[in-house]
């Protein structure tokens, strides 16, 4: 059974986890619309796995006794001023998932409910994977010169993600 405290706050994790699939659903139209297929490819398996991440604590929360709770996914971002800034603020959306993970361990770890802890190490070790993932992307950045041809490249690289 979970607390009505850890309830509460893996229904909200389940939120920014909807919310991260529609951020990034975004990304994808914002790129796939300037014409970058290869990248909006990368940006709607990010989005389909933040999807999956939110039905994961959906089900743990149900197994658990708990109620899931929907709320509203706020709107996300439409508009960009450049493509690494998609990735930019893809990295400062997974520092903040990271950040809210923490907590949640932290509380679990305090509830003192060891089942969420276990569950959780998941997701703390997802949320390396996802920050290095972009980071690797963003580090890219560093070698492209202006002529757009790194970004042809980039987002040929990034269209053969399976």
């Amino acid at each position: 059974m979970l607390s009505e405290r850890l309830e509460k706050e893996l229904n909200s994790q389940i939120n920014k986890e909807f919310y991260a699939s529609y951020l990034y659903l975004s990304m994808a139209a914002y790129a796939e619309d300037i014409g970058l297929e290869g990248i909006a490819h990368w940006f709607r398996l990010q989005s389909e796995e933040e999807y999956e991440h939110a039905m994961k604590i959906y089900e743990f929360v149900n197994e658990k006794g708990g109620r899931v709770v929907l709320e509203a996914i706020d709107k996300p971002q439409t508009e960009y001023k450049s493509v690494k800034q998609l990735f930019e603020l893809a990295l400062e959306h997974e520092e903040y998932v990271t950040d809210s993970i923490n907590k949640l361990v932290d509380l679990a770890i305090a509830e003192k409910d060891h089942s969420a802890v276990v569950f959780l190490q998941w997701f703390v070790e997802e949320q390396v994977e996802e920050e290095d993932s972009v980071n690797s992307i963003l580090d890219k950045f560093k070698f492209m010169r202006e002529d757009g041809m790194g970004i042809l490249m980039l987002n040929k690289d990034l269209g053969s993600r399976e």
